[in-house]
């Protein structure tokens, strides 16, 4: 069980860091950019594997049941 919480952290952690730096990067819209090219440069960019990562270890850490170990037997 702390396993899990321990990579939800991380998850979460990863999935804020991406998703701050997609937000600080919209700038880059006032500066002439079109929608178009924002996309495309955030897809390029390492911050959206930092997304994509911590979306899947979440999804794993919620939907992904463990083994025997997960019980707690008295």
């Amino acid at each position: 069980m702390l396993m899990r919480i321990f990579f939800f952290l991380i998850g979460f952690g990863l999935l804020v860091i991406g998703f701050v730096n997609i937000i600080i990067y919209m700038n880059f819209m006032t500066v002439g950019y079109s929608f178009k090219e924002y996309v495309n440069f955030i897809i390029r960019s390492s911050e959206f594997i930092y997304v994509i990562v911590g979306f899947i270890i979440i999804n794993l850490c919620i939907f992904f049941k463990g083994g025997q170990y997960n019980e707690i037997r008295l």
